[in-house]
């Protein structure tokens, strides 16, 4: 590599990537060379080439799966779903505007599905709330959330296009949205989802479950959420157990993140 006088080396080489990123020489999900690769191409070492892909992974550039290797972006962002966030700390970790918009908030008698993950008796009253979810002004998800009514009537009165049921529940009423329980379909839209997420009737969607709890394992909502699969893929990352069922030392333990596409 030729050496520039004043310019640190794993910016010189996070630049010539970014180049060959952007005038197409490296394509969309092309992976790049290894860290042994990049460090002879270069003539530099390891650690300087760790930090010209993290310059690059930090711009969203490129993507890196652990024992896979690193790989030229299609704008996709990783915020993990290992950790419970609402849709809003969902999105801005991927580097995106968000915005909501409400389409509806009622009261309903809830099915018997929705009284069991509740749990509230039979016929209850629960809240429905319906929103649409956007990222950079694109309809990303469309969700429907049922809660009891004791907290639906708590975020009665505010603005969901500004503001979250989390930050709600837990800045407003020091109600903690302590954990949640994910359950992933594949699903069909239907002429309401269709509508909402702009997309053709019949278009496969990702759809997950979601149950949140506060403290003492409370249900606070239960919430149906259809993803549009062109915007949004997963990628789990996991451990083996050893031939005793021990965990392998020094693992990891399980990653579920989320990948968004402008």
């Amino acid at each position: 590599m030729d050496i520039q006088e004043g310019i640190p080396l794993h910016k010189q080489i996070s630049d010539r990537l970014r180049n060959q990123v952007n005038d197409g020489t490296l394509k969309e999900n092309e992976k790049l060379p290894s860290e042994n690769e990049l460090s002879d191409i270069f003539n530099v070492s390891r650690v300087t080439v760790r930090r010209a892909l993290q310059t690059l992974e930090n711009e969203q550039l490129i993507y890196r799966c652990q024992g896979l290797g690193s790989f030229v972006s299609d704008n996709r962002t990783h915020p993990s779903f290992a950790e419970l966030k609402d849709f809003e700390e969902e999105l801005s970790g991927a580097g995106l505007q968000v915005s909501t918009k409400e389409i509806s908030f009622q009261q309903e008698k809830a099915t018997p599905e929705i009284c069991s993950y509740l749990g509230v008796k039979e016929n209850a009253v629960v809240v429905r709330v319906e929103r649409v979810r956007l990222g950079n002004g694109q309809p990303i998800a469309y969700d429907i959330t049922w809660l009891p009514v004791f907290y639906g009537q708590l975020i009665d009165g505010y603005d969901l296009q500004k503001t979250t049921l989390f930050k709600i529940l837990e800045n407003e009423f020091e109600i903690p949205v302590s954990k949640g329980c994910y359950r992933l379909e594949a699903a069909a839209a239907d002429t309401t989802i269709a509508t909402h997420l702009d997309i053709e009737k019949h278009t496969p969607v990702l759809l997950i479950n979601r149950l949140s709890y506060t403290i003492g394992d409370k249900p606070v909502y239960f919430q149906k959420r259809y993803y549009r699969n062109d915007k949004m893929v997963f990628e789990i990352r996991t451990e083996r157990r050893n031939s005793k069922g021990d965990h392998q030392e020094n693992a990891s333990g399980t990653e579920f993140s989320a990948q968004f596409t402008t």
